[in-house]
């Protein structure tokens, strides 16, 4: 995990090198000073303030600058470890993002079907917030309380032996909390942060359906559904909360037993040897450093439980930045797509290697170059699998397709997804105006090219209306256009890319029936050369297609015209007779038949 996220420091070695040296100078500053005072309090006595004024003045004056250029060297050098630490710990979390987000891009949609929309958003927020934190404690506290542990220890020791052995005996105990801390807390951590997750999709989903949530008056549901998931995470959070508590009370403690035994140990000394008494420059000197050693031991503390919180988070990075795209592009992969050629010889899927079922089973076809396809069937007859395998959105599980006589695998995956253009039955608009959107399909699209695909997706009509025209600004998701007129320009966008496969996944249901009639014109007189694929639930948006396939179950269970599905397939008659209201001669003669059987 360590070795994975150090991947995403980069550019950000130096200050993340720089940080710890000058909290090292600063350490070993904080540590010398108290030595330089029991040195100065030595010096000073009252027969010398009053005796000899000039002398001590002159030592006050000196020891006294000697402190003041420490203590300013110290805050130098802190405040530049803190910059460092800053632009060190903040550089890493952007390149975190970064590669998190990359990553995702890569991904298939087999790969992204592993983790939750909700998951993602937190481990690229959440997770790398406490990631970063954890990073700049360790770059800087992390070595500061170590050091000054072994430092203050060092010159405790040089100060009085047998007093100093107080801190050695207090370090283990308060170690031992921290040890039971840790092992309690992790588990916690691990927990909650998948509850965060359900927190965030519950939100998501609220959000994004507000207008289904306020049709149904569902409000007091949403809520109450927010408010279980919230108490949750609290729940846990508390525990959490409650157990790293424990650190505050017994770091206290320990300060102030520390200072009791401080004077106990001295007491005892001066009254066994008079002659050799512990003096107040020694006693001050210690009591500094075991502030200095248990303040650095409660710091310690705090960091660790920053590193646990970081630790689960890591891991959740980690698990998106490992994640492989199952589909990748080969080597000398083939960059140019012949044709619309589409054949599909044996080809099984499922969605994962333990599924039991397959989603579809020995399909055979094969679409010809500049073709309309039509595909009906039921729901979840598996239309929109089978289209998917076509660009390598997904992979067949047995068997191979072809798209121009090569088998998808061999292509360049983006060769072949830019000459494979899907209208995919979620349409999404982006933020930005409507030539923002279109030039998803061409960056470099002039507006002649726009107006062109905009006509033969029967868009420009409505845009038209509009007062800023093509550049007309479109909310986040199109919440400022019809479902009709998001479908339309989805249609247009995907012509841009001037494909060789044209998918329309059910991408007009929300169109009437005479628009969508006007797109199907289009596209039979403008890119008769294009193979096109439509799924749709009408009858009518596919029954002038050269070839309809009737799906089921998984299956292909007919292919055929128009008239020739209506004279021989019974659910394409179920279908038609349904939308057309009208009875079914088929059904009413089989009927007919069976009673006179009777």
């Amino acid at each position: 995990m360590i070795k994975t996220l150090a991947k995403s420091i980069r550019e950000y070695k130096k200050p993340s090198i720089l940080s710890p040296i000058f909290v090292a100078i600063e350490v070993i500053l904080e540590c010398l000073m108290p030595l330089v005072i029991m040195e100065f309090i030595a010096k000073i006595s009252p027969t010398g303030v009053n005796g000899a004024e000039g002398v001590e003045m002159r030592t006050i004056l000196i020891y006294g600058g000697i402190l003041i250029g420490m203590a300013l060297l110290s805050l130098i050098t802190g405040m530049l470890s803190g910059r460092f630490a800053a632009r060190a710990s903040a550089g890493f979390a952007k390149n975190l993002r970064k590669d998190m987000y990359y990553a995702i891009q890569d991904y298939s949609f087999a790969n992204i079907d592993r983790f939750s929309t909700s998951s993602l958003v937190t481990r690229q927020t959440t997770d790398v917030t406490n990631v970063q934190m954890a990073y700049m404690m360790i770059i800087r506290v992390a070595i500061r309380c170590p050091l000054m542990l072994i430092f203050s220890l060092v010159m405790a020791f040089t100060v009085n032996v047998t007093i100093s052995w107080v801190f050695l005996a207090l370090v283990p105990v308060l170690g031992a909390v921290l040890v039971i801390v840790i092992f309690k807390t992790h588990p916690i951590f691990e927990r909650v942060f998948h509850k965060y997750d359900n927190m965030n999709r519950s939100v998501r989903e609220d959000i994004k359906g507000i207008r289904v949530v306020k049709s149904f008056v569902r409000e007091d549901f949403e809520k109450k559904k927010f408010e279980a998931a919230s108490e949750d995470v609290c729940k846990d959070f508390t525990l959490a909360e409650r157990i790293m508590a424990i650190n505050g009370p017994v770091m206290q403690f320990c300060i102030w037993l520390s200072f009791l035994l401080i004077f106990l140990l001295a007491a005892i000394l001066t009254s066994r040897s008079p002659a050799n008494p512990v003096g107040e420059e020694q006693l001050t000197v210690l009591i500094m450093y075991a502030s200095q050693i248990l303040s650095a031991v409660m710091q310690l503390s705090m960091v660790i439980v920053m590193i646990i919180i970081a630790r689960t988070s890591g891991e959740r990075i980690v698990a998106v930045l490992n994640e492989k795209s199952n589909i990748v592009s080969p080597e000398n992969a083939v960059k140019e797509v012949k044709d619309g050629d589409i054949v599909f010889e044996n080809v099984s899927f499922k969605y994962s290697a333990n599924a039991e079922k397959f989603a579809l089973s020995g399909v055979n076809l094969h679409i010809k170059s500049g073709q309309t396809i039509g595909i009906l069937g039921g729901t979840g007859a598996s239309k929109s699998t089978l289209v998917n395998l076509i660009p390598r959105l997904y992979d067949a599980t047995e068997g191979a397709v072809y798209v121009g006589g090569v088998n998808v695998k061999e292509y360049d995956l983006e060769a072949l997804r830019n000459k494979v253009a899907m209208v995919l039955q979620k349409n999404v608009l982006f933020s930005g105006t409507i030539k923002d959107n279109l030039r998803w399909g061409k960056e470099d699209a002039t507006d002649d090219e726009m107006l062109r695909v905009c006509k033969l997706a029967c868009a420009d009509d409505f845009i038209q209306r509009f007062p800023d025209k093509y550049d007309t600004y479109i909310e986040q998701g199109g919440t400022n256009v019809s479902g009709g007129q998001k479908q339309r320009l989805c249609i247009a966008r995907a012509l841009l890319k001037d494909p060789k496969v044209l998918i329309l996944d059910d991408s007009t249901s929300a169109v009437d029936t005479k628009t969508d009639a006007m797109i199907r014109k289009s596209f039979r007189e403008e890119i008769p050369n294009v193979t096109k694929i439509i799924i749709a639930q009408r009858v009518s948006s596919v029954q002038e297609a050269d070839q309809i396939i009737v799906m089921d179950g998984g299956k292909i269970v007919a292919v055929g015209t128009h008239d020739e599905l209506l004279a021989s397939n019974e659910i394409y008659q179920e279908v038609y007779y349904s939308q057309n209201k009208i009875g079914n001669p088929g059904a009413a003669e089989s009927k007919q038949g069976g009673e006179e059987n009777e």
